[in-house]
């Protein structure tokens, strides 16, 4: 693949997949829950595939596609959007009344009424599908099974809310050496990743530089302190 055509997702994860596909690369938590999920880089890049499967064998999504994300920071929502940038699209993360695919959480549903194709997203640890689910819209966890966890990308396009695949990986390796992370680090966030900044500072920037995440929903200040031990942090991002 020339550099040209190249995804962010293969930019990002063809590196690690390289050096170290086994290390966890995506830790998260929820303190609310207890619910505790590690990922190496091959498992994240399975889950990366059977998404971009997804949306181009079911959805027909084509390269160049605008595909609207709203969910939160969780190991899932990595995986979502490594698969749409292995697609081709143009992620935004807000309702998109223009967009050709939706991937949102239940609670998003009333937003993205207009779009062509909407998957929800349960976000269960053990893959539980949404209940209740309006006829046509497609159960993210369900349909997902189908589909092969490898994929060949075609084509990129845009990358996050027009940016292009190197701009959006400048302001990423910008980011990171802003803030010291390399590739030997631990980075331990508990960042919201609502706008492509965000995204990029949270996301984007830590696998841009090798690091591995562990992401916390529903931070408890007590149990956040034992983790910076037990998981080996170096690097915390407020």
């Amino acid at each position: 693949m020339n550099h040209a055509s190249r995804t962010l997702t293969d930019a990002l994860l063809d590196p690690i997949l390289k050096n170290d596909p086994a290390g966890p690369r995506v830790t998260f938590y929820d303190d609310a829950t207890g619910e505790r999920v590690e990922l190496s880089a091959l498992t994240l890049a399975n889950w990366a595939a059977k998404t971009a499967n997804l949306l181009r064998d079911e959805f027909a999504l084509e390269p160049g596609a605008r595909v609207s994300v709203l969910l939160p920071a969780h190991w899932q929502t990595a995986a979502v959007l490594l698969g749409a940038w292995w697609a081709g699209a143009d992620v935004v993360l807000e309702p998109d009344a223009g967009a050709d695919v939706a991937l949102v959480s239940a609670q998003h549903l009333a937003e993205v009424e207009d779009v062509p194709e909407v998957a929800a997203l349960s976000l269960d640890s053990f893959g539980r599908p949404v209940p209740d689910l309006p006829v046509g819209i497609t159960d993210y966890a369900t349909s997902i099974r189908v589909h092969g966890d490898q994929f060949r990308p075609t084509l990129a396009g845009t990358a996050l809310a027009g940016k292009s695949v190197d701009d959006v990986l400048a302001a990423a390796h910008a980011s990171a050496a802003a803030r010291g992370i390399t590739g030997t680090d631990r980075v331990l966030s508990e960042s919201a990743w609502d706008s492509p900044d965000a995204l990029i500072d949270g996301l984007v920037a830590v696998f841009a530089a090798g690091a591995s995440l562990v992401q916390v929903a529903n931070p408890d200040a007590a149990a956040q302190s034992r983790r910076v031990d037990s998981e080996k942090i170096t690097r915390h991002l407020s």
